[in-house]
């Protein structure tokens, strides 16, 4: 029961009883209500912000951010062992690769460098975990343009390595005449005396003596340039371009096996011995020229021949005998 107020009327000389007004009472009321839904709602916002009071839902993204945690952990330790292995085959690839095919190594700043410019990463800033997520997605775009940079590097190293092995393939380095067709190396390069003349004069290639009709080699891959008998004094022969600066001569042949224009490979029969054009005797003069200049063919055998062999072959072309045109 509400607790009843007076007060003293001077007009009427007596106490009167106050009236409470009714507007007043609903405003208390009002007031009352509007004051204990804010405080609800206070303890409402408190409540779901304390880790004392979760819903299904809260506890689902939460076990969500730890799983992409646990995940981006495992992400950057296979970056590790990634980039473990990127390092050794950069290692490689400039310490071995390219120094084998004499080329320039890619300087670390290159291969590592960063990215400039505008901020790539300005979209995932302002997270929770907007270190995590950009530390990690930065790793990948460095890692990933490494690897853009080993892959054309080892794309040039292949290019390299089929240039080098046309190059080995193209280089004459077999004698043209097998050694159990040979009767025995008549003359070698250099000074010798003319068989004609007896006048001592240069001897631009090797002469292999052997029969008629002896299969001739090519010494390396290459293209026949000419198979006629348009050089004066070397009756039929055949001249073979093999690039890189190469290029083979084969003289006195008695026939042909191969026509001009035509693609050769090391070791396949181009024609045979025989003794056409300034000749004492049936034979195969050869010669190798590098750059547009003779050089000694005793140089070039390598590919078909041993170290034993190779010092036979030395000395007897070495000596300066007769040669056979």
């Amino acid at each position: 029961m509400s607790k009843v107020k007076y007060y003293y009327d001077s007009e009427k000389l007596a106490y009167q009883k106050i009236k409470p007004k009714k507007g007043r009472r609903v405003g208390y009321i009002s007031l009352f209500l509007v004051a204990s839904a804010l405080f609800g709602f206070l303890c409402f916002v408190v409540l779901i912000n304390t880790p004392f009071f979760e819903t299904p839902k809260d506890k689902l993204q939460a076990r969500e951010i730890e799983n992409l945690k646990i995940n981006y952990a495992i992400l950057n330790r296979k970056m590790d062992q990634l980039d473990d292995v990127l390092s050794d085959l950069e290692e490689r690839d400039n310490n071995l690769y390219r120094v084998y095919f004499n080329s320039s190594p890619i300087p670390d700043e290159q291969r590592r460098a960063g990215f400039g410019g505008i901020n790539r990463y300005k979209a995932l800033e302002g997270y929770n975990n907007s270190d995590l997520v950009m530390n990690t997605t930065r790793r990948v775009d460095v890692i990933t343009k490494q690897l853009v940079i080993q892959s054309r590097s080892l794309d040039e190293i292949l290019k390299l390595a089929k240039d080098k092995e046309k190059l080995l393939s193209a280089i004459p380095a077999i004698q043209p005449v097998k050694n159990e067709d040979l009767k025995h190396m008549a003359s070698g390069f250099g000074y010798r005396s003319d068989p004609f003349t007896k006048v001592r004069k240069f001897h631009a290639g090797m002469d292999f003596s052997a029969k008629t009709g002896t299969p001739i080699f090519a010494t390396g891959d290459g293209v026949v340039r000419r198979a006629d008998n348009s050089l004066s004094g070397y009756g039929n022969h055949i001249e073979i371009t093999h690039g890189y600066g190469y290029e083979t001569l084969y003289a006195h042949l008695s026939k042909y096996n191969v026509r001009p224009g035509q693609r050769v490979k090391r070791g396949d029969i181009i024609g045979y011995v025989g003794s056409t054009g300034r000749s004492e005797a049936p034979h195969l003069h050869y010669e190798v020229h590098k750059n547009g200049a003779v050089v000694n063919p005793l140089n070039f055998y390598y590919g078909s021949i041993s170290a034993k062999e190779y010092i036979l072959i030395s000395q007897l072309a070495n000596q300066e005998n007769q040669s056979l045109d």
